[in-house]
C-alpha cells in the first residue's frame, strides 16, 4: 500500500469514528431533551428541582457544543449561568462559562473572564479553577504578563484549596504551567532563572499578583461584567 493509500485509509477511519461519535452524542442529546421535557412538566411548585433542571440544561449545552451547534450551546449555557448566579451556585456558573468559552464566539473571551473571576473568588473545585486559568494562559500573547499572573494564581489556588496527594498533583501541574509561561515570556530554562523571574515579576506575594489578575480581567471584559461583583463579594464564605 502506498503512502497516499494509507493516508486515505486513515482519513476514512477517522471520518467513520466521527460519524459514530456524532450519532452517540445525538442519541445522548435526544435523551437529555426528553428528560428535560419530563422535568419541566413535573416542576415542583416551590422550585426545589431548579438546580437539577439547570444542571441538565448545561449538560444539553455541552452536547450541542460537541455537535458543533455553538449558537444553541451558547444560548443554553448563558441561560444556565444567569440562574446559577441567582442560586449562588458558583461551581456550576463557572462550568457554564467554560462551555461558552469553548463555543469560540465573539463574547467567548468575556465568558472566560467572568468565569475566572468567580473561580478565583469563590472556593470552587481547584481543578476547575486551574483549568480556567490555563485558558487565560492559552489566550494571551507569549510576552503577556497576564499569563504569568494566571499561572502563579493557579499554583496559589492549588496550594490553599487542596491537601495530600491531590494537592501535590495539582501543584505539580501548576508548576509546569509557570515554567511554560516563563519560558515563552523570558526564555527561562532553569530553576535559578525561574526563581529570579518569579521575583522580578513580583509573583511571590498574592497581595500583589491577585490585584494584577483582577486588572487583566478588567481589561478583557471592558465593562461587560455579567454580575455585580460587590454584591457577590458579600457572599464569600468566611473560611
Amino acid at each position: 500500500m502506498s503512502n497516499n493509500d494509507e493516508t486515505r485509509a486513515g482519513v476514512a477511519i477517522d471520518q467513520a469514528f466521527n460519524v459514530l461519535e456524532n450519532e452517540d452524542t445525538q442519541a445522548l442529546l435526544n435523551s437529555q431533551l426528553e428528560q428535560l421535557s419530563q422535568m419541566t412538566d413535573e416542576t415542583s411548585p416551590n422550585g426545589s428541582n431548579t438546580e437539577e433542571r439547570y444542571t441538565l440544561e448545561l449538560d444539553i449545552a455541552s452536547s450541542y457544543l460537541a455537535l458543533e451547534n455553538k449558537t444553541e450551546a451558547w444560548d443554553r449555557a448563558k441561560n444556565c449561568f444567569d440562574h446559577f448566579i441567582e442560586l449562588s451556585l458558583w461551581q456550576k456558573a463557572v462550568e457554564a462559562c467554560d462551555v461558552m468559552f469553548q463555543c469560540e464566539l465573539d463574547d467567548s473571551i468575556i465568558a472566560l473572564a467572568n468565569g475566572v473571576w468567580l473561580a478565583v473568588t469563590f472556593p470552587i473545585s481547584p481543578e476547575t479553577s486551574v483549568a480556567m486559568l490555563q485558558h487565560i494562559i492559552d489566550e494571551t500573547p507569549d510576552n503577556s504578563d497576564g499569563a504569568a499572573v494566571a499561572a502563579i494564581t493557579a499554583h496559589y489556588l492549588a496550594d490553599i484549596r487542596c491537601e495530600g496527594d491531590k494537592a501535590e498533583s495539582l501543584k505539580f501541574l501548576a508548576t509546569q504551567m509557570i515554567a511554560q509561561v516563563a519560558k515563552r515570556h523570558s526564555q527561562v530554562d532553569d530553576q535559578e532563572m525561574l526563581e529570579f523571574w518569579i521575583e522580578r515579576m513580583e509573583l511571590n506575594d498574592p497581595a500583589i499578583f491577585l490585584p494584577k489578575l483582577a486588572k487583566v480581567l478588567d481589561i478583557i471584559i471592558s465593562d461587560h461584567w455579567w454580575y455585580d461583583r460587590d454584591k457577590l463579594r458579600q457572599q464569600i464564605p468566611d473560611n
